[in-house]
């Protein structure tokens, strides 16, 4: 492939590669992300794959090289640790973030790309049940109205803005089909002509949909609907369409068995898909492109990188093993990474 890999982990940082996996380079010094420290979110700019977010234990970080370099932006978000990035497909210019353990959960919103940062007013609370201090786990837009945008929060619920993160709604109310305040994703698949916009909630034991612009929901639990496993982590949209999807579950966190599932139905039905050699955790994230939506990467708990080359029909382990894998993203735009020097004597 022409391009960057980016992995963010919690330890070392992010690690990058620009000769298709084959060497991998962490971070140098004076950056603004440690090369040890801890990275939990990465998104790159649909409008211009040389900018690449990073959401880091010292707030918003930013590249304008594919990932060579970072610089921290300075915002309200300044030492915290960001979870999840997300730019509007609509207005790339529009980005949201969220925070969380051990920092507060909160939301921030840029309106220039990710260059200046506001906080926003949402008030959650600063501790939960299941997770001691609640994260905010992933940021969703809406392919088709600029203003629509989802958060979801491990535990704290889904919420959904209709002004661009103004104002919250909370959606996973009583009675509307939303099983559990546990959120690990959100997706929302553009309506076409069969059908209206698909919502997708992804809660720690379920898969929610809704075709009624959210108002109810359908669930089964993912136990009897992925031969027994629970831990459902995250969904992948794969296709501007909304066609093809992706599934990360597995048996827990951080999990001894997972497996991806491969939808082309927009998440009717599921299909195992090859994994060639056995992970060793649960997969946590998965990085694509839309330049080609083939090639995708996912990456587990215990720092396994997958490949697929396939639009995620089979999968191969990468040579290199890392530690916990909490990002993924891969970029067309090759980054001016060099090997730093050795300190050899």
């Amino acid at each position: 492939m022409n391009g960057t890999i980016l992995v963010g982990t919690a330890g070392q940082g992010i690690l990058r590669s620009v000769d298709d996996g084959v060497s991998w380079h962490r971070l140098g010094l004076k950056e603004a992300i440690e090369f040890d420290g801890v990275v939990r979110s990465l998104a790159v700019d649909p409008a211009d794959p040389s900018r690449v977010l990073a959401g880091a234990d010292s707030g918003i970080c930013l590249s304008t090289d594919g990932g060579a370099h970072f610089r921290r932006v300075e915002s309200p978000a300044n030492g915290q640790t960001v979870w999840s990035l997300g730019f509007s497909p609509v207005d790339p210019k529009l980005v949201l973030a969220g925070t969380g353990a051990p920092s507060r959960a909160r939301m921030f919103r840029s309106r220039d790309g990710g260059e200046s940062w506001e906080k926003l007013d949402e008030e959650l609370p600063e501790f939960c049940s299941g997770v001691h201090r609640p994260r905010i786990l992933t940021v969703a837009f809406h392919p088709q109205r600029a203003n629509e945008v989802w958060f979801g929060v491990e535990e704290g619920g889904a919420w959904r803005s209709l002004d661009a993160g103004t104002t919250w709604e909370r959606i996973d109310t009583e009675g509307r089909g939303i099983n559990n305040s546990d959120i690990h994703a959100i997706a929302i698949l553009p309506a076409n002509a069969a059908e209206a916009a698909r919502h997708v909630v992804v809660t720690v034991n379920s898969v929610c949909e809704s075709l009624d612009d959210a108002r109810t929901f359908h669930h089964t639990p993912s136990k009897d609907r992925f031969d027994g496993l629970y831990y459902t982590r995250t969904v992948q949209q794969l296709d501007a369409v909304g066609q093809q999807l992706l599934l990360a579950i597995g048996d827990g966190t951080p999990g001894t068995r997972t497996r991806i599932y491969r939808s082309g139905d927009r998440g009717r039905t599921w299909e195992n898909t090859l994994l060639n050699t056995a992970p060793n955790s649960t997969v946590w994230a998965f990085g694509v492109h839309a330049s080609d939506p083939s090639l995708i990467f996912a990456g587990t708990k215990y720092g396994h990188l997958l490949r697929s080359t396939n639009g995620g029909r089979s999968w191969f382990k990468e040579w290199r093993d890392f530690s916990e894998i909490t990002a993924l993203a891969w970029t067309p735009h090759v980054a001016p990474v060099h090997a730093h020097p050795q300190s050899i004597h």
